[in-house]
């Protein structure tokens, strides 16, 4: 079926969205509205997909209005391809595998003409979308939510290792979310804590800072670590909890009950600390539904989830939301330099130190911008070079 082919390129399209490559990219820069529009369009589009392809045989406009939406879908795929491939570049100049004068081209004209070009790419690719998208009402296309496909942004799954020294400034945001979870309430076994706040600012970091602490290691008798990331599906929830509950057990084989069965028995009576990484559904059915399973642990146990959404951490938390702001200047600074000098190297360049500060500046306090533009100077001292990523 059409529908089933442009669902299939919307959905591919969306992931790479999602990528690190491309997501680095956009913070260095300020791509970052540009993609996310695209993305809010892309889902609006996808839904209607199904209604479209039922009428396109009756209508010469849909069917054309498909046929746009195809190529610009195609084009899209190739502008996040050509991101991709100058990150796979950029690795093979920063190894040392290529002369002197490849990586200088590489390193100082070439971003730059990159950047514009890429970013102007961009904006039309945008501006395309939503033209599109803008059609469907002409038609008089009806939304549609279908389980088959759901369109969703890949995340690497994260861990929960994390080396302390390299964290900076969550110091008090890890103290204050520690004693959170120390306490203990009489109303209820399992307290819920979201932690809230934009892309970029260390929630995953904070919350695995947390998860490591010896006190809270030492409070908890089991502590599970589950990134769930945008697709929110109960059954690999559970498997992905009880994965981590006991690593090597095999689940995949179990039905709904019964793996809702060994969910309970793996956590019933315990005081434990759940993680729940990166959660973006706000259907308050499915949270509801997975709660129900979770609420049999010991008095104290906890939930601690990260999200950027406060609609999701409203319908999740069973206490208020701790906010996670933006890291502070200062600090963002030592993470900057700590990334992008190479031992002492700091010392001896006063006016890369100067342009450093500016461009910490416009980071706006997000420490994976700090972290990206920072990697992409490594052991670079010309200050053009820098020059060129202030600007």
């Amino acid at each position: 079926m059409a529908e089933s082919f442009l669902v299939d390129i919307a959905e591919n399209v969306f992931r790479k969205l999602g990528s690190l490559a491309l997501e680095e990219f956009s913070f260095a820069w300020a791509l970052r509205s540009d993609l996310e529009k695209i993305k809010k369009i892309l889902v609006v589009i996808k839904a209607v997909l199904f209604d479209a392809e039922q009428h396109q045989l009756r209508s010469q406009q849909i069917e054309v209005w498909l046929g746009m939406l195809k190529d610009v879908l195609y084009d899209a795929e190739d502008v996040v391809d050509e991101f991709e491939c100058e990150a796979l570049r950029r690795k093979v100049v920063e190894s040392g595998n290529t002369t002197r004068k490849v990586r200088r081209f590489f390193s100082t004209s070439n971003p730059l003409a990159f950047r514009f070009t890429m970013g102007h790419k961009l904006k039309k690719i945008r501006e395309r979308v939503a033209e599109i998208a803008a059609l469907k009402s002409d038609f008089g296309l009806t939304e549609r939510i279908f389980d088959r496909h759901v369109i969703h942004r890949e995340r690497e799954m994260t861990h929960s290792f994390v080396d302390a020294s390299n964290v900076i400034g969550r110091d008090e945001d890890k103290e204050n979310i520690i004693e959170m979870l120390l306490q203990s309430f009489d109303s209820e076994n399992v307290s819920i804590i979201p932690v809230v706040g934009i892309g970029g600012l260390g929630k995953t970091t904070l919350a695995k800072f947390v998860f490591n602490d010896q006190r809270v290691i030492s409070h908890f008798e089991e502590k599970l670590w589950v990134c769930v990331s945008e697709v929110f599906e109960i059954e690999k929830v559970i498997i992905k909890i009880l994965s981590s509950a006991s690593p090597g057990q095999k689940y995949m084989d179990l039905d709904v009950d019964q793996l809702q069965k060994a969910l309970r028995q793996a956590l019933d009576g315990r005081k434990y600390l759940l993680i729940l990484d990166d959660v973006w559904s706000d259907d308050p059915r499915k949270w509801l539904e997975l709660k129900a399973l979770l609420m049999g642990g010991a008095n104290g146990s906890k939930i601690l989830a990260t999200t950027r959404s406060s609609r999701v951490a409203s319908i999740m938390g069973t206490d208020s939301a701790y906010d996670l702001n933006d890291l502070p200047y200062q600090h963002c600074l030592s993470l900057f330099f700590r990334s992008a000098f190479k031992g002492e190297q700091e010392k001896q360049n006063p006016n890369l130190i100067r342009i450093g500060e500016e461009i910490v500046r416009k980071c706006k306090g997000i420490p994976l911008a700090v972290i990206t533009l920072a990697t992409l100077l490594y052991s670079v001292t010309d200050e053009r070079d820098w020059e060129v990523i202030r600007e």
